[in-house]
């Protein structure tokens, strides 16, 4: 009989600690790859220091401030790759054969959805009890990286990046107002132009993020310049903001309760609601579990059914809706 193979090295370290290397490796950052395991930044350091021990090379190194991998760190981030991709696709046959009574579902959302997707999970996790759900809710910038890095099964986002390698279907619309204080001098008008709005100060989501690159689309088409007061990184601050007088905004209509409009009011301007759309997407080569597949036909029986809840009133919804419909036509 052939002799067993040796596998020395398989007796000293973990899936775990490859699971934090990778991590740590794709991010190149402890502090981030403790936020994304949920570990304290000391136990990632404690976990790359035992495995470089126990291999006998050093396989991360810091040059000037940044962390960059060593020969051997780079051969075994390709060694942990393909073995943690091999169980990844192990793990999703056992789903398959298990249905739906265990399994894990992996969702990272834009920060407007964050309005109404926890509420949407909920009521998943309610009809299936067995499948644990891990949310991430972030800006799109960091959405489009966990794409690169196929971090998540699923991802829903306001604009999709053009790309052969990512598979994105239309979802829920996204409509994009003016908000501004409830006493704002332009409150009770009716038609304002945009110019008038370009020259109020602007309190504005940071570079990249979808709801700007929607209100600098739309000011750029009109020829006109943005005057822009604050950048704000989430739209709860950029509430407080406009609360505070230090300027309007456009805000996604969901992220709007009724407690808001003590406080705040949507202007009636030409142009508005922008039309926007979330989009439901995930990496073409991927294949979903069946976990995946049915939250995708969840989100799409149940997600229009929670969104009033989170809006000002049925009415406004029912205006910006109407107006929506004309776009694109």
């Amino acid at each position: 009989m052939p002799k067993a193979a040796n596998y020395n090295l398989a007796r000293r370290i973990s899936i775990r600690q490859l699971q934090v290397f990778d991590t740590v490796s794709r991010l190149r950052s402890f502090t981030r790859a403790a936020e994304e395991l949920y570990l304290s930044q000391p136990t990632v350091s404690m976990q790359i220091k035992k495995l470089e021990s126990d291999i006998g090379l050093p396989l991360i190194e810091q040059v000037a401030k940044k962390l960059s991998l060593t020969e051997a760190g780079k051969a075994l981030q390709a060694a942990a790759h393909d073995i943690l991709e091999t169980l990844g696709r192990f793990e999703m046959e056992v789903e398959d054969q298990k249905g739906l009574r265990t399994g894990q579902l992996h969702l990272a959302v834009v920060s407007t959805a964050n309005y109404f997707a926890p509420r949407l999970l909920g009521q998943f996790r309610h009809q299936y009890p067995g499948i644990k759900v891990t949310l991430e809710v972030t800006n799109r910038e960091h959405i489009l990286e966990r794409m690169l890095n196929n971090s998540d099964d699923i991802y829903l986002i306001g604009k999709p990046p053009e790309s052969s390698e990512l598979e994105f279907q239309p979802y829920l619309p996204n409509p994009m107002v003016v908000v501004a204080p409830v006493d704002h001098k332009l409150a009770k008008r009716k038609s304002v132009s945009l110019q008038e709005i370009a020259d109020e100060p602007f309190i504005i989501r940071e570079q990249g993020s979808g709801t700007r690159i929607a209100v600098e689309h739309k000011f750029a088409n009109a020829g006109l310049e943005l005057n822009i007061g604050m950048e704000l990184g989430n739209n709860e601050s950029i509430k407080q903001g406009i609360t505070g007088g230090l300027g309007i905004a456009v805000l996604s209509l969901h992220t709007l309760t009724s407690g808001d409009m003590n406080e705040l009011t949507v202007l009636d301007v030409e142009g508005f609601p922008i039309s926007w759309q979330w989009f439901i997407g995930h990496p073409r080569s991927k294949r979903l579990s069946i976990a995946a597949k049915t939250f995708i036909d969840f989100m799409y029986e149940e997600g229009p059914l929670l969104l009033p809840e989170n809006v000002i009133d049925s009415a406004l919804v029912d205006m910006s809706m109407m107006k929506i419909k004309g776009v694109g036509e």
